[in-house]
């Protein structure tokens, strides 16, 4: 059964976590104790409804100032396919959990109050969005129940979304605009009668719809080797095979294979996945790559069609979201990690700092706060192989590490 990956996003009492438990409820997602549990803390909170937020905001923090701070991610599943959604944070302060949230989802669902409308937060959340080349944005307009379902309301935050979601827009990405009110499940799972003026389906029916990433089978061949395996035992004294997840593109029996940094040369010989033999490995499967002749392979070099190697590079544009409270200044040495391979890097050019409300990029930036997102330049100590992230988003992001306390700093998408 496909998967289809979901990041959430809103401001501060829009509704995320309501949301997500109304598609939890409404799909038969909780056990009966779980539900039993919710109405019985709902009442203690002196509630008439069932407070379904609580049940994706796990944390003490969360429940007890009703915001979502950590990055929670929920499952549940229909009988056309599972959903996996990255509740994420919507305030400000939490811009770099938005990022992780949003990275792997092929789809994003953006919450307005209809009462507020279009605000700094919902211009930050779409571009993170865009910036990360999510293909499809379903932009739900919600607690449509206190304006009385109001068409005129509903339209307004349409033709406002649109008027600055223009010049962010990435081409092919697709926003679907729904009203709904997550706390009664109107146009959730259902079609709500209280709007019978949306002519549009519901949420979750909108959500079966949306097609998984395509293409990926379609980009170049890209795998990083995780680990080598040789055993050491007389039946496979002559054993070698290089383990790792396929990243992109798709490996065949009899395929020329180019490793990389290397650039040494072979023929696939073997696949296997488990105890199965295959005659071809697609994105997403991890596998076992055997090579009929004996070179010289490691952890951390990757293994790309011949033909279709990328270029080699020790100097790095890229876009970085930067997720330290110690700012990225010009001339800082960290930590690069693409894949399993890892380098000095060092920060040669700082271009600019984009205004993530606006879009509009701010020049002459000195540094990189919190939560900034600008543009880089960065010298590494070794030779990288990277795709442009807007062309293989599997190949061309990497994270950067404080080489002191090695904690994870920024995240970048190579331009």
């Amino acid at each position: 059964m496909e998967i289809l990956r979901i990041a959430t996003a809103g401001s501060v009492d829009d509704g995320k976590s309501t949301l997500i438990g109304r598609l939890l409820h409404d799909t038969q997602s909780i056990t009966a104790d779980k539900l039993e549990a919710l109405q019985a803390a709902s009442k203690r909170k002196g509630l008439d409804f069932t407070d379904l937020s609580l049940l994706t905001d796990g944390l003490i923090a969360e429940r007890e100032q009703g915001i979502t701070i950590d990055v929670a991610h929920i499952y549940f599943s229909t009988p056309q396919r599972k959903y996996i959604i990255a509740d994420t944070p919507g305030h400000e302060e939490y811009t770099r959990n938005m990022v992780t949230g949003t990275s792997t989802a092929q789809a994003s669902l953006i919450l307005i109050d209809v009462r507020n409308g279009v605000v700094e937060q919902t211009h930050r959340h779409f571009y993170i969005a865009s910036l990360l080349k999510v293909p499809n944005v379903v932009v739900c307009i919600n607690k449509m129940d206190l304006v009385g379902y109001n068409q005129n309301a509903f339209q307004a935050i349409v033709e406002e979304f649109e008027a600055f979601a223009k010049g962010v827009q990435f081409e092919g990405q697709q926003i679907q605009y729904i009203p709904i009110s997550s706390l009664w499940g109107e146009n959730v799972v259902e079609k709500s009668a209280q709007m019978s003026w949306y002519e549009g389906e519901p949420l979750l029916t909108h959500l079966e719809s949306i097609q998984p990433r395509e293409g990926m089978t379609e980009l170049p061949a890209r795998m990083v080797v995780q680990s080598v395996i040789r055993p050491r035992t007389e039946a496979f004294h002559d054993y070698r095979a290089y383990a790792g997840k396929v990243a992109s593109g798709s490996f065949k029996l009899g395929d020329e294979v180019t490793v990389l940094p290397s650039r040494r040369r072979s023929t696939i010989s073997v696949i296997e996945r488990y105890d199965e033999k295959l005659d071809q490995a697609l994105p997403g499967q991890s596998v076992s790559i055997s090579l009929a002749e004996d070179i010289d392979v490691s952890r951390g070099e990757m293994l790309v069609k011949t033909g279709e190697e990328p270029v080699g590079k020790k100097e790095i544009h890229a876009d970085v979201c930067w997720m330290d409270h110690q700012p990225l200044v010009h001339g800082k040495m960290y930590v690069l990690q693409h894949g399993t391979q890892s380098c000095k890097a060092k920060v040669v050019g700082l271009h600019h700092k984009i205004d993530i409300t606006t879009g509009q990029v701010k020049e002459g930036a000195d540094r990189l706060g919190l939560n900034d997102i600008g543009k880089v330049t960065l010298k590494t100590a070794s030779e990288l192989f990277f795709d442009p992230y807007n062309e293989n988003p599997a190949n061309g992001a990497f994270i950067l590490i404080d080489p002191f306390s090695n904690h994870t700093v920024g995240v970048g998408f190579v331009g």
